[in-house]
């Protein structure tokens, strides 16, 4: 039988959520599911403020606009990641500037940034990769030393915590995704979180459209008109309505996850004492949410030998970033800083395993890859 990568969530309320909606009278946003949703992620994170957004890739671009990146702005960031955290910089015309993990953990560290600071850097852009914590103290003393805002890309981090605090919510702003990959979703989806306060008032105009609507809406002014830069960020109550019948059940997803991922990791222990492989480093100092469970094989050989053993049993597992240093778009917009070779060992070496809940085949995944090293 198959076995998919992934299968998204259902929670088993969205059914009913979604005909409340179309029951109503308002099935743009920012209504009564998106307020629910906003006070649920305020109280988890302790952000000073929340804003539901179509994407993470959204959330990222709002927050870009609100650090006030522009041309020639320098944003560092690994290389190891999407291309949505570097096309929200250039959108911007801003130049990302592209920095080495740690191989172990994916993540990038302090040292690694500070390799890349110069005179046009603005913004520091850390991202938790699989949602383990990056070492957020030694950034965020980096970003005070050199006066930088800090924008986490915590899109794989819900449920995930640094030190007791929520990723997303340590540096001046971050973002999650609920894409259907992701733990939580509704499709497609994210959020922004606002922790700095200098730039709550701000957020909201640009979250409505460049409109002081909120204000009108509270009563502040007598007509609201356009005040600022904006776009059309916020999501629909429908898609509001589906998150929240998923983040009700946050806890339990998040640690019906880890069960899985800790068996993945008991499992691949003796392998990794055989030298064949690497299992993830975790940041001691947190907790994860047992978004992606990988390894790292000793040879990308091996590595491309057991993806295509997996493909031929009809089995999901797969690589993950091309690193963007090297893609066209990357070369075209971007520069490097520092030498990236554990970037460029990770992408050639890794492999994800399927992990998504209700997951009972760890075994037989486990099988598959002794069987092919």
């Amino acid at each position: 039988m198959p076995i998919p990568f992934n299968k998204p969530y259902k929670a088993g309320n969205e059914l009913d959520y979604l005909k409340q909606v179309l029951d109503s009278d308002h099935m743009s946003g920012n209504y009564g599911f998106t307020k629910k949703c906003h006070e649920f992620l305020k109280k988890q994170s302790s952000a000073e403020e929340v804003f539901l957004t179509q994407s993470a890739t959204a959330g990222l671009e709002m927050a870009l606009m609100l650090a006030d990146i522009g041309p020639g702005d320098e944003v560092i960031l690994p290389s190891f990641t999407f291309s949505s955290c570097a096309t929200a910089i250039v959108r911007q015309g801003g130049v990302p500037v592209f920095v080495d993990v740690d191989f172990d953990s994916r993540n990038v560290t302090a040292s690694y940034l500070e390799k890349g600071i110069t005179d046009k850097t603005k913004l520091l852009l850390p991202v938790h990769y699989a949602g383990n914590p990056c070492e957020m103290d030694d950034i965020l003393a980096l970003a005070k030393q050199h006066n930088l805002i800090v924008l986490e890309d915590a899109a794989q981090g819900l449920g995930s915590a640094y030190k007791g605090k929520a990723l997303g919510s340590l540096g001046h702003l971050g973002v999650y995704s609920f894409h259907e990959t992701k733990n939580i979703t509704c499709g497609e989806g994210g959020a922004l979180l606002v922790n700095a306060s200098e730039f709550k008032d701000r957020a909201e105009i640009l979250w409505e459209k460049g409109t002081n609507r909120r204000q009108f809406f509270r009563g502040e002014v007598d007509k609201y008109s356009w005040v600022d830069q904006g776009s059309s960020f916020l999501p629909s109550e429908l898609t509001a309505a589906v998150l929240w019948a998923q983040l009700q059940k946050l806890e339990e997803v998040t640690l019906h996850r880890r069960k899985i991922w800790e068996h993945y990791y008991q499992r691949f222990e003796a392998l990794e004492e055989r030298g064949v492989l690497t299992r993830p480093k975790i940041n001691e100092q947190g907790n994860h949410n047992g978004h992606i469970f990988s390894v790292t094989f000793n040879e990308g050989k091996v590595r491309d030998r057991v993806l295509d053993d997996f493909r031929s049993k009809e089995m999901g597992a797969t690589f993950h970033y091309i690193p963007l240093h090297s893609s066209p778009a990357g070369k075209k917009y971007g520069r490097v800083a520092g030498d990236l070779t554990n970037v460029n060992q990770v992408s050639e070496r890794l492999i994800r395993l399927p992990i998504w809940y209700g997951f009972e085949a760890v075994d037989q995944v486990v099988g598959t890859v002794e069987e092919s090293i």
